[in-house]
């Protein structure tokens, strides 16, 4: 009846013990992924704080102004250049 007991006793024991590392891997590969989501994450941030700047800075009035006269060859509208259409006229 001992010898039983204590193999019983002794099968549990290695299986908690079996169980007991077998967590704490998956609690070492878990914080691992943790880690790593957190840093793609960080890496996410500072790639939109660049895209933020980037479109505030491509987005500027004086930036667009250059292009259009750079590129379109387009020239600032001035009261000569101008024409008014009234509604009744032909």
């Amino acid at each position: 009846m001992t010898g039983r007991l204590s193999f019983l006793i002794t099968v549990v024991l290695v299986l908690c013990a079996l169980s007991v590392v077998n967590a704490q891997y998956q609690a070492r590969r878990l914080f691992i992924e943790l880690e790593r989501a957190q840093s793609a994450a960080r890496q996410l941030d500072i790639d939109w704080a660049q895209l933020q700047l980037d479109q505030s800075t491509l987005g500027k009035n004086s930036r667009i102004e250059a292009l259009a006269k750079r590129d379109l060859n387009m020239t600032a509208l001035t009261a000569a250049r101008t024409q008014y259409l009234t509604a009744g006229a032909k």
